[in-house]
């Protein structure tokens, strides 16, 4: 077993996890602005019908509020869904990797950078000093 490519191959599927995490994010994103819009349609229904457009307040009301996002679908569910069916199974696909070949340690690709990014930079301090000096 090659252990830089195990640290690279875990690296990539902890970017694929932190990747889903944010299209995760998103899909809050999505159910929180509209459950928003979907109450926000109360003021407009009922300024409609003080302004005696009876007819679009009824057209909103009945057409738009509570209105399924997907077929027989709210925002909840689908997040739901997805937890579920995608980001949970994704989640534990990626601990058990970690857990099986990096004993667990989250951002191990990372770790050997940071040490080798702070590895160069002080070097190049070294070299810097040692010609001013």
């Amino acid at each position: 077993m090659d252990d830089d490519l195990t640290i690279e191959a875990l690296g990539k599927l902890r970017k694929a996890l932190e990747t889903t995490e944010r299209a995760r994010g998103h899909l809050y994103s999505f159910h929180q602005l509209t459950g928003s819009a979907d109450f926000t349609l109360d003021e407009a229904i009922a300024l409609l019908r003080r302004a005696g457009h009876h007819e679009h307040a009824d057209r909103v009301q009945r057409e738009l509020l509570g209105r399924n996002v997907l077929p027989g679908r709210w925002t909840f569910e689908i997040v739901e869904q997805y937890d579920d069916t995608y980001y949970d199974v994704f989640r534990d696909v990626e601990r058990a990797a970690r857990d099986d070949l990096a004993g667990g340690r989250r951002h191990e690709y990372e770790a050997r950078l940071k040490r080798e990014r702070q590895r160069l930079s002080a070097a190049a301090y070294a070299e810097r000093d040692s010609r001013s000096g």
